[in-house]
């Protein structure tokens, strides 16, 4: 393993957490002073999009049909320069993300345009490396003649530094493994799976969306912020995408029936929370509301430092406070707030949604960025009551939406001030005001309803992503299939539906 990658995790080490804290917080003051001034306005909405995919061998020199395919495969970084996508934990992901765009029609086009037209070239390019690159929850499927716990806990120690084999050459994930204040071991908790590493790796089993909202003014992200919440759990409840470990993860001796019963809708929040989560920091959680945009800046600042790694400066607007950003690096909430910006110019506030996961399609992840857009733009316009729910209500929405997905008991505040349980008209009032929102941000009626239409599809059907692996892996394991057959078998079927509807299609096609 490369000596200069431990020397550099070493330096990262040395560097003094009191004096990292203190520039934080300093830094934090530069940023609450630009914020009194105006800065980070912008007077518009503009969206966003990071998208996260894993690689898989796409099998066409296979002999055997259906036994073997979609195993995990890393992706050369000469590759991921080629294609233009970025490094992410593990060495089979591959991240693109897209230029920010005004919310509007053009805009929205823009992004769901850049997207296809950029993971087209990509899938070309891949496809000539004998690789595919798969939008999903969670890879099931490890390397050729690897298991995955192989693959998830490989290290070697470099004169005391811990390097995981199979991660990234970025010097932050690899201090993660290594500071005083990160979990030992780093476990994952999930129903009867047994997995715990020295480093960071089980973080690489899942992948996401992450939709963008940059706020008009900067002073209202706060009320964003908290709507955010609000409609966490709902949309968490449609996009469940990672119900199943590898095969070989799961605990010896576990009935297979018992272990499709129990698994959960999205185990992606789950391995988040658990692996990089510690009784002295708990870094990943559902945040609490916001008061003030202040108080947001003060939270990242003030939040528990895992990684104090040095900060070089430069010439943009935001290496003004650099140390915070770099603080923001390890600041993981589900929704969380971010400020930056190249220059003045560009400098914005923004809401990162994180819960959703990679989507069968680009339609389906396209239909969470513009819903999302949508609610943002239109719920606090119209001060929509849903925000008087109260927090502690809104976080068993996002908890149970995890658990369960669609058949959770999310408990919403409608229109009229009413609390309901009643999924469709849960789903009725939300679905309206993102329409509404898009068709406020220059949609035609008829596109916002299209921008809709694959998780109004979802509610109607019942049937969510996790939904259909459940199905798929239940029915093999009524048969008399192991796991260890009847999984992979979900998985490839899953690839295989994705190769055709990937770029053109959405999830109910598959249905």
């Amino acid at each position: 393993m490369d000596s200069d990658l431990a020397a550099q995790v070493r330096a990262v080490l040395d560097v003094d957490v009191s004096e990292f804290r203190a520039q934080a917080r300093a830094d934090a003051e530069v940023v609450k002073n630009e914020l009194r001034d105006g800065t980070f306005d912008n007077h518009r909405s503009i969206v966003g999009l990071e998208y996260e995919f894993y690689a898989v061998a796409d099998g066409r020199w296979r002999q055997e049909a259906g036994e073997t395919g979609s195993e995990l495969v890393r992706v050369p970084r000469r590759l991921l320069e080629l294609i233009r996508f970025e490094k992410e934990l593990g060495l089979h992901n591959a991240e693109l993300t897209t230029s920010p765009q005004p919310l509007n029609a053009e805009g929205l086009r823009a992004q769901a345009a850049g997207v296809r037209s950029h993971l087209l070239s990509a899938l070309e390019t891949t496809q000539i490396e004998g690789m595919r690159l798969v939008s999903d929850g969670l890879w099931t499927i490890p390397p050729s003649g690897e298991t995955a716990r192989e693959y998830l806990t490989d290290s070697i120690s470099d004169d005391g530094v811990r390097i995981a084999t199979n991660m990234t050459d970025a010097v932050r994930y690899h201090a993660m493994a290594n500071g005083p204040n990160t979990p030992s071991p780093f476990r994952l908790d999930a129903p009867h799976v047994d997995l715990e590493a020295d480093t960071v790796m089980p973080e690489s089993l899942i992948t996401s969306i992450q939709p963008h909202y940059q706020v008009p003014h900067a002073s209202d992200l706060p009320t964003y912020h908290n709507y955010a919440l609000r409609v966490a759990g709902p949309l968490l409840a449609l996009g469940v995408n990672s119900p199943f470990f590898p095969p070989d993860l799961y605990e010896s001796g576990v009935d297979p029936e018992t272990v499709v019963a129990d698994a959960r809708a999205e185990n992606r929040v789950f391995v988040f929370e658990s692996v990089l989560n510690s009784e002295e920091a708990r870094k990943v959680r559902f945040p609490e509301d916001l008061d003030t945009v202040e108080e947001a800046v003060d939270r990242v600042a003030n939040d528990p430092t895992v990684v104090p790694m040095p900060v070089e400066g430069g010439d943009r607007f935001d290496d003004k406070f650099a140390t915070l950003r770099r603080k923001h690096g390890t600041f993981w909430r589900w929704v969380r707030p971010v400020f930056d910006g190249a220059d003045r110019s560009s400098a914005n506030a923004r809401i990162e949604f994180r819960p959703i996961a990679a989507q069968p399609t680009v339609r389906d992840s396209m239909s969470f960025m513009a819903t999302f857009a949508g609610l943002m733009e239109n719920l606090p316009q119209n001060e929509h009551p849903v925000i008087d729910q109260d927090w502690r209500v809104a976080r068993e929405n996002f908890y149970d939406a995890a658990r369960e997905g669609l058949a959770s008991d999310q408990r919403w505040i409608t229109n009229d001030g009413v609390e309901t349980t009643d999924t469709a008209r849960l789903y009725d009032d939300l679905f309206s005001h993102a329409e509404a929102g898009l068709r406020n941000a220059g949609c035609t009626a008829e596109h916002a309803k299209r921008y809709v239409a694959p998780l109004r599809a979802r509610v109607e059907s019942g049937v969510t992503p996790a939904g259909w692996k459940r199905e798929h892996v239940r029915e093999r394991v009524e048969n008399g299939e192991p796991l260890g057959t009847a999984i992979p078998a979900m998985q490839r079927a899953y690839v295989a539906n994705q190769t055709e509807t990937l770029l053109d299609g959405d999830f109910t096609d598959w249905l």
